[in-house]
């Protein structure tokens, strides 16, 4: 705001604009824009889904701290493997990795998205004509050229092929691919629940993978062990999330299996069930409902309301074993003195 002034110099009046510092224009404050999957800030982008090796030699893994949703599978021989979602431009890394191949579990758990890119090396023979009819755009190793796909040199194979993440949704628009804007696939974000469970950790396992949370009220995370070590990414951060989902399914043996038999595991992320939901520092039974594999996920409290997810990374842990939780110790009172 400006104050007008004026005051005589030889009779010749002069007259101006003064700045008012007692009040201020206001404007319209500029909404903040949040990724949908996430609820942080950050647009919503094309959709990108990247299987990532899970097994020792695969570790440290490269860019997974950037992802917004990150799902653990079970596969061959009791490990695990990763399919993980990044949707938000501003937080996509340079490099992901490594890249390794696709299983059936992952039809169903990417359908709900929609018409994603697909990053992955290699599958089944079988698999692939279930991956090539699927809604989702197969821009695996296979088909493309190292500008999007290289290797890393410090690591051997399998585990050393790395995806190109932005070179790779260059090219899918150049070839006018239709891949979907993000939506959102069935969780919302809120309050956290009342009545959760403090815990101190939690500890949930496949035959042959283990993994570890425990609360970090600094960092308001889940930072996750992995086979009883810190599960670092290759920047160097501890990875978790904000949220971690353990959802309970059924894991039975599919009609695929590897080259030396290994009969692979199918997770059902269809139907309905149980699941804990983790959020600051304490957890909650939850229910999930899915109608179809083309529909998101529900999230729900005993009484039906919504099961909120706190914004930050998600990580949902696909698994047929009961987790184990660790409760804070309870103080024992302090005996009072005898007279």
């Amino acid at each position: 705001m400006k104050k007008i002034f004026a005051f005589s110099i030889s009779g010749i009046l002069i007259v101006g604009l003064a700045a008012c510092g007692s009040s201020k224009t206001s404007s319209p404050t500029a909404e903040v824009s949040k990724n949908v999957l996430t609820g942080m800030p950050g647009s919503n982008g094309k959709i990108l889904a990247v299987k990532i090796d899970d097994t020792p030699p695969a570790h440290p893994q490269i860019g997974l701290d950037n992802a917004d949703v990150v799902y653990i599978e079970q596969v061959e021989g009791g490990l695990t493997r990763l399919a993980t979602i990044f949707s938000t431009p501003e937080t996509l890394p340079e490099l992901i990795g490594p890249v390794r191949s696709a299983r059936i579990s992952d039809i169903d758990i990417l359908a709900q998205y929609g018409h994603v890119a697909f990053a992955f090396s290699g599958a089944q023979t079988k698999l692939f004509p279930v991956i090539n009819s699927a809604n989702l755009e197969n821009m695996g190793a296979e088909r493309e050229p190292a500008t999007l796909y290289s290797r890393d040199q410090t690591r051997n194979a399998p585990t050393n092929l790395i995806l190109h993440p932005q070179a790779l949704l260059d090219k899918a628009a150049t070839e006018n691919k239709s891949i979907d804007t993000v939506k959102s696939v069935g969780w919302k974000f809120g309050a956290a629940p009342i009545g959760g469970k403090a815990i101190s950790s939690v500890t949930f396992r496949w035959p042959a993978s283990r993994y570890g949370a425990t609360w970090s009220k600094a960092e308001k995370r889940w930072l996750l062990t992995y086979n009883g070590a810190p599960d670092l990414a290759a920047s160097g951060k501890q990875l978790g999330g904000s949220t971690l989902i353990l959802q309970k399914v059924t894991i039975t043996p599919s009609e695929y299996h590897d080259k030396a038999g290994g009969i692979t595991p199918f997770s059902n992320t269809v139907g309905s069930g149980t699941a804990y939901l983790l959020r600051d520092g304490q957890v909650t039974p939850i229910f999930w409902n899915r109608a179809s594999a083309d529909v998101g996920t529900t999230w729900t409290l005993k009484d039906g309301t919504n099961a909120n997810f706190a914004p930050g990374q998600i990580w949902i842990g696909l698994t047929d074993n009961e987790p184990v939780f660790t409760y804070p110790a309870t103080p024992t009172p302090s005996k009072s003195p005898k007279n």
